[in-house]
């Protein structure tokens, strides 16, 4: 191993050069950038006939990441008929995964670094996506954000906790609309979810399991250092990928999704699945932040990469009148969770996606016990049921009704021009994204953490607490760490 991978190697088993902010939000002088009322719309040129909506009505849209996930959202967003995309931005701007977008905004200005997009497009910029890698959509959102930009950004919203509570705190200073993109947050699930524990049909819940026992990008991979450096793609701009990252040198196991694996860039299945699996429960049930967390079961634990199968428990206090509630997050093939025996089949819906590395081969889920009922769930819009089925019968003609669902993409866009308030906004997807952040360091150091809810710390583990904030940004990247 070269000196560099030595240096490598011990940042990755979760020792960090040192502490960049302390656990201590910094403050700018800067004075905040108000928000720009909206700009009226230029013609969109695409390779279609599309009908968009009047001018007036369109948000002006620049989009980061145009492949895969990212190329979704540009998608999504487009189609609602609100949408008019002025930019398009990525590092690997003409790689294979960006053409569909590219082929159908042709006339778009192309740029492979966000700064250099939102510097020179700025006025004509009403809000930007950040459909990228977890460790980038930091950088990308605070700038915008201290710009008065609106975001849209994938989820978990960032790759560390502290990073999160930034952009929380960003959120409220520039008064921007922000959303996570957990899609199902806008869906069935929600509006049963939240009509269901206002008419007190969900209530006083002890406990809920959560599972994601597909196969994941790093199964059966069993590695001792990070990779090899590899010849950079002519497409590809790494310096500008690794964005605020540490310098790692090139391999194709970095990129194209690949990023999920490692601790340095992702956050694992739990960081995919989570927001889609726990959103609703989170929300509704109040569940803020824990205060333990402990890795149950690592199998195959890994200082680099993430296990090959997880248990995590995650304990909650009791608010107000509720009580303390445990989830038990369990991923991995052969890691299945035990189940109610009257559970019966998994729910699946349509409007869940398959995994970029193939299909999903066992149906994600949840179970929550409540006072009097146990239900259970899937993932995305999927709505609950309530079990066995006899019980959900005897029930059927006490249950509320509920709207069926709205778009995601849409409720940000109208957010965006002030119509609608932001169904999964930065304050409410925030601690849903940091419950997710304190569980991958349970993870990544397969150990127990107390967690102070009150100060945001970990008190009984040093490294483990100085993982909230992470290595210091690369030289150059700094600014975006104040608000």
């Amino acid at each position: 191993m070269n000196p560099s991978q030595k240096k490598q190697s011990v940042i990755a088993a979760g020792i960090p050069r040192r502490m960049f902010l302390k656990g201590v939000i910094v403050a700018s002088a800067a004075s905040t950038i108000p928000a720009f009322p909206g700009f009226a719309a230029k013609a969109q040129k695409t390779k279609g006939g599309e009908n968009l909506k009047p001018a007036s009505e369109r948000v002006n849209l620049a989009c980061c990441g145009i492949g895969a996930q990212g190329a979704s959202d540009v998608m999504s967003l487009y189609n609602t008929g609100l949408a008019n995309i002025v930019a398009l931005c990525d590092t690997d701007m003409g790689g294979s995964q960006t053409l569909e977008v590219l082929k159908k905004f042709p006339d778009v200005p192309r740029f492979k670094d966000f700064r250099e997009m939102l510097d020179k497009m700025g006025k004509e910029i009403d809000a930007v996506t950040a459909g990228v890698p977890d460790f980038s959509h930091f950088p990308i959102a605070m700038m915008a954000m201290s710009m008065g930009k609106h975001v849209y950004c994938e989820k978990p919203m960032a790759h560390t906790f502290q990073e999160t509570e930034l952009m929380m705190q960003a959120e409220r200073k520039y008064k921007v609309a922000a959303q996570m993109g957990n899609q199902g947050h806008s869906g069935p699930n929600y509006h049963q979810f939240k009509a269901w524990t206002e008419a007190g049909i969900i209530k006083n819940v002890t406990k809920i399991t959560a599972f994601m026992n597909s196969k994941r990008r790093w199964h059966g991979w069993n590695i001792s250092a990070l990779p090899d450096g590899e010849p950079i793609p002519e497409t590809l701009d790494w310096d500008k990928w690794l964005s605020t990252a540490e310098f790692h040198k090139y391999n194709h196991d970095y990129v194209q999704g690949q990023w999920r694996c490692w601790y340095d860039f992702g956050n694992g299945a739990l960081g995919d699945w989570a927001a889609h699996i726990i959103d609703t429960a989170h929300q509704f049930l109040e569940l803020g932040l824990p205060d333990e967390i402990n890795a149950v079961k690592l199998d195959g634990h890994n200082k680099y990469i993430f296990p090959q199968a997880s248990t995590l428990s995650f304990k909650f206090p009791a608010r107000g009148t509720m009580p303390p509630v445990d989830i038990t997050w369990y991923d991995g093939q052969k890691n299945l969770p035990p189940l109610p025996s009257d559970f019966g089949d998994a729910i699946m819906d349509g409007d869940i996606p398959p995994p970029s590395s193939g299909k999903i081969d066992s149906k994600p889920g949840k179970v929550i016990y409540g006072e009097g009922l146990t239900f259970k769930g899937g993932s995305h819009s999927t709505t609950l049921a309530i079990i066995p089925e006899s019980k959900a019968k005897d029930m059927a003609s006490k249950l509320p009704k509920y709207d069926k669902g709205s778009n995601h993409y849409e409720n940000f866009l109208l957010a965006c021009k002030g119509k609608e308030k932001c169904r999964s906004s930065f304050d409410i997807a925030g601690p849903l994204s940091q419950v997710m952040m304190l569980g991958v360091i349970a993870q990544r150091l397969n150990t127990k953490l107390v967690f102070d809810r009150t100060t945001k710390q970990i008190t009984n583990n040093k490294v483990a607490n100085e993982l909230l904030v992470g290595p210091p940004p690369r030289k150059g990247w700094e600014q975006y760490y104040k608000v």
